[in-house]
């Protein structure tokens, strides 16, 4: 039984799973820590900054997880378009399984069709659940690349992953009002100024969020046929491109018969933010023991730019700056 002060309550007889937890519940008091933008404390491991929790998701994966070819992970770092890209990709791989106007997306949020690898790999206290999901498995992560085994991510295995990223002053700005709505009414809210001090020096989480794109980013370059790369303001400008994008990506481009019937258009307009935000199911306030934030929680504006009503001209210039050293010479920024 786990026992941590780090850690929920996870009964398990795997004794695989009883080794990792025990070298992570001894692990986790020795890094490095600072305080969370709730009220989670943040650690650096291998490089991020994370809760305790996908600390131990990572190192699950790590340990016991058996990819298959099949296998297709959505990745992004936290405020990115999580949502949207969970959506698109499930629309995309069950398009002929489902009637747009009787979708799964209609009454279930995108958080529960396309499940977080790092969260359900903890579920029974072994890989059961994860292990009898049929192919292709979907799952989405804000774990950084650099942390997956490399039976994942080197090139013998055939599994792939869809990352998108955004504008880090986009990132900042959601990241803040979603903490926010997340800290309990006892507490303070957290400053804008606070969030951007911890922001630009990384600890957020699965930060920095400069490390976690380049991370993406380098894998995308390296291997074009595992990792894509998408930014979120090209999604918003070329929509119907991106869906056909991800649908080649993925090896299920749209036939000429999908085309004439609008088949992509379909999927464009129930994923658009717009349509997910009004949907009933996704203005629930109601919240879970096993994820205490709301399936409302997870829409604001969807919006490009939405930065310009919040930060001060020094905090852009200094974002920018940090973004354009990271960034630097390796053939993508965020213009």
């Amino acid at each position: 039984m786990e026992t941590s002060k780090f850690f929920p309550i996870v009964e398990t007889q795997d004794e695989g799973y009883q080794k990792t937890f025990k070298n992570c519940a001894e692990l986790v008091p020795t890094l490095p820590r600072s305080k969370g933008w709730w009220l989670d404390e943040l650690f650096q491991y291998q490089g991020f900054w994370m809760s305790s929790f996908p600390i131990r998701g990572s190192m699950l994966i790590n340990d016991h997880f058996k990819p298959r070819p099949t296998d297709i992970i959505v990745a992004t770092s936290p405020k990115c378009g999580t949502t949207w890209l969970r959506a698109l990709v499930f629309s995309i791989i069950n398009r002929a399984a489902f009637d747009f106007n009787d979708h799964p997306l209609r009454k279930l949020n995108p958080q529960e069709l396309v499940l977080l690898f790092e969260g359900h790999i903890h579920k029974d206290g072994s890989t059961s659940f994860l292990d009898e999901l049929p192919s292709p498995r979907l799952l989405s992560t804000h774990i950084p690349y650099s942390l997956f085994p490399k039976r994942m991510t080197d090139d013998t295995s055939a599994c792939r992953f869809v990352y998108i990223c955004r504008d880090p002053k986009d990132v900042l700005v959601s990241k803040w009002h979603f903490s926010n709505k997340l800290r309990p009414k006892e507490v303070p809210p957290l400053s804008l100024e606070e969030a951007f001090d911890l922001f630009c020096k990384g600890v957020s989480h699965y930060g920095p969020f400069w490390d976690h794109v380049l991370g993406y980013w380098k894998a995308s370059v390296e291997s074009p046929k595992k990792v894509l790369f998408l930014t979120y303001e090209d999604v918003k400008k070329e929509p119907l491109g991106c869906v056909r994008k991800v649908a080649e990506f993925l090896g299920v481009p749209f036939s000429q018969e999908e085309e004439n019937r609008k088949t992509v258009e379909e999927i464009v307009k129930l994923c658009s933010f717009e349509s997910l935000s009004n949907l009933e199911v996704n203005q629930s306030v109601a919240k879970r023991s096993e994820r205490p934030v709301s399936n409302s929680n997870f829409f604001r504006k969807g919006e490009v730019g939405d930065w310009v009503n919040h930060l001060s001209p020094e905090m852009v210039e200094k974002m920018n700056q940090i973004t354009e050293q990271k960034l630097q010479g390796i053939g993508f920024n965020f213009h």
